[in-house]
């Protein structure tokens, strides 16, 4: 098996908004009943945090968690952590129906920073991004110039966007194309 590499090493762009690769994120995919005490205690012990609420992110000193579905979660974590923490959560999880995966390296993660970030977005995601729709924590699961996506705003000006690793580097080029300067309609 060989090592896991950024992507795009570390890539940036700057145009209207900056575009950059965030490099190698430590991921769990985790599915459940994400009312189970059992679960709950187990999310905690991993990140530090509870569940979030439907379509938000939580994130702390420990990492994150976000609401991808009514029986999924997607923990945040330090790359070098995920495996063990992965472990961890299906030793305390023993018992009860869940799955806790590791997906660190089949995911690619991008910061789109600049208060043109809603437009980039919205340029390829059927998604409210007004103000007044989506805000710090909220998060969605969409696409993105027909490309599965996952996104969250974690400042007024700044979005983390997930995608599959093996089509990071046309969502690399497709943000970059849609941040080109002078291309923004400054409608939101």
């Amino acid at each position: 098996m060989s090592n896991a590499v950024s992507i795009l090493n570390g890539a940036s762009s700057n145009g209207a908004v900056k575009i950059t690769e965030a490099g190698l994120r430590g991921m769990i995919t985790l599915r459940g009943d994400l009312s189970s005490a059992q679960l709950i205690t187990a999310v905690s012990a991993a990140v530090g945090l509870g569940i979030p609420a439907q379509r938000k992110v939580n994130h702390g000193p420990m990492g994150g968690v976000a609401w991808m579905s009514p029986d999924e979660l997607l923990l945040l974590v330090d790359y070098d952590k995920a495996a063990a923490i992965t472990a961890d959560i299906s030793g305390a999880l023993t018992g009860e129906h869940h799955m806790a995966v590791n997906v660190s390296d089949a995911r690619a993660v991008f910061a789109i920073k600049g208060v043109g970030g809603r437009e980039v977005l919205a340029k390829g995601a059927p998604v409210d991004l007004s103000p007044e729709a989506f805000g710090i924590g909220d998060i969605r699961r969409t696409r993105i110039g027909q490309l599965a996506a996952a996104f969250w705003m974690t400042d007024d000006e700044t979005f983390e966007l997930v995608c599959f690793r093996s089509v990071g580097a046309f969502m690399f080029d497709w943000l970059t194309n849609a941040a080109r300067e002078g291309s923004l309609p400054e409608y939101l």
